[in-house]
């Protein structure tokens, strides 16, 4: 059955796009729930202005992404932590502690959701940390952990 999709749906398609899938997936969920319509004639021209919203909306999220990253690549972000001798922290720095010193030291408001793979921080140094930010820009924040 054709459908044209109201919201994101993940494994389905984007808000806009004309997909095909299983009636009875169609009949028992996706029509009853609000997430999709039938796609007849009509219903396509209002699919089209779906996807030029959804294609600006993009658009603008990936610029306020790139400068965002611009801010973000050239500064190194400093957290102090309680430390042993080996240098190894009583603790460690998380993922929420690193978006606080984020906003803090660069005024930008990161989710710690977009932070990619990381493991929390237990050492003394410099370390690297991924953050993607929109699909298409992703950057590496650098962060040096001292003794506080």
């Amino acid at each position: 059955m054709k459908l044209v999709l109201r919201r994101d749906i993940s494994g389905i398609g984007k808000r806009g796009d004309i997909v095909d899938v299983a009636d009875g997936h169609a009949r028992n969920h996706l029509v009853p729930s609000g997430s999709a319509i039938i796609a007849s004639a009509g219903v396509a021209t209002q699919a089209a202005s779906m996807r030029r919203s959804r294609d600006l909306r993009d658009a603008k999220d990936r610029e306020s992404a790139e400068s965002v990253a611009q801010r973000l690549v050239p500064i190194v972000i400093t957290i102090p932590g309680r430390a042993g001798r080996e240098g190894r922290l009583f603790g460690s720095i998380t993922p929420s502690d690193l978006v606080a010193a984020v906003e803090q030291q660069a005024g930008v408001e990161l989710d710690r959701h977009k932070l990619l793979s990381h493991e929390p921080i237990r050492s003394l140094g410099s370390h690297e940390v991924r953050v993607r930010l929109h699909p298409e820009v992703e950057f590496t924040l650098s962060i040096e952990v001292v003794p506080g």
